[in-house]
């Protein structure tokens, strides 16, 4: 056992094994895949775009989060994390969608995704979920793994702060790591919204306390996507042959 790598990691998309001497394993590049629309990232049937460089093309993109009809988790009947198809959820305009052309080559991943998102909310507190997903070519969207920010608590835990209705932030928040390859015909898509119920708590959007309060606000949101605000995932990829 001590001649052995210490950690073995499942690739899925490949079905195979792994070995690495750390965790996240090391030689690996975080590659960075940047939003974008023109007229619309809503539902599966806009045209939200994940590009490799920044574009200052389009306008920001907009949804209503409505704490009353919050979008729900897609669960499996007796887990929580199980590859379950997000298509069940596609009617859904608070969700924004961006996504990759089909991959002309495969991408492998293991650690944890990351979101920088630029936003802005006429509440004065939210949530911003990001979930990333890989879109097979018969459609099944496999969900991965996902993250949220609380925006009172964008600058930690112990530092709670209100926001500005209409100013603009800066959110930077960590996914659940995974470890996947996006096989080639696949798409890499990451899934913006403002709830995951129940898997999270649902946000009231009146800065007071959730658990607390009856009170439900409706908070209109907007995701920035230009050169001088570059909402992005980032992806911790890795080499052909790692871990073999």
């Amino acid at each position: 056992m001590m001649d052995t790598p210490p950690g073995r990691l499942f690739l899925m998309g490949a079905n195979e094994w792994r070995s690495a001497d750390e965790w996240p394993p090391a030689g690996g590049e975080r590659v960075e895949y940047f939003l974008g629309s023109s007229t619309g990232a809503n539902t599966p049937t806009g045209d939200g775009t994940l590009e490799l460089s920044a574009s200052d093309i389009g306008n920001p993109d907009r949804y209503t989060y409505d704490p009353r009809d919050p979008v729900m988790s897609v669960y499996g009947m007796n887990t929580h994390d199980e590859p379950r198809d997000q298509r069940a959820l596609a009617h859904r305009r608070d969700i924004l969608i961006y996504e990759t052309p089909p991959l002309v080559e495969s991408v492998d991943m293991a650690g944890y995704p990351s979101m920088t998102l630029w936003a802005s909310s006429d509440a004065p507190d939210t949530d911003f979920i990001a979930s990333l997903i890989d879109v097979h070519p018969d459609g099944f969207a496999q969900q991965l793994c996902y993250g949220i920010v609380r925006a009172r608590f964008r600058n930690g835990l112990d530092a709670p702060e209100l926001m500005t209705p209409g100013q603009v932030y800066e959110f930077q928040f960590d996914m659940l790591p995974t470890c996947n390859r996006f096989l080639l015909g696949h798409r890499i898509r990451v899934d913006i919204s403002s709830s995951d119920f129940p898997n999270f708590d649902r946000n009231h959007n009146t800065g007071g306390e959730d658990w607390a309060e009856s009170e439900l606000r409706v908070a209109r949101q907007t995701i920035y996507h230009d050169a001088s605000r570059p909402s992005r995932l980032i992806l911790p990829t890795m080499p052909t042959g790692w871990g073999e």
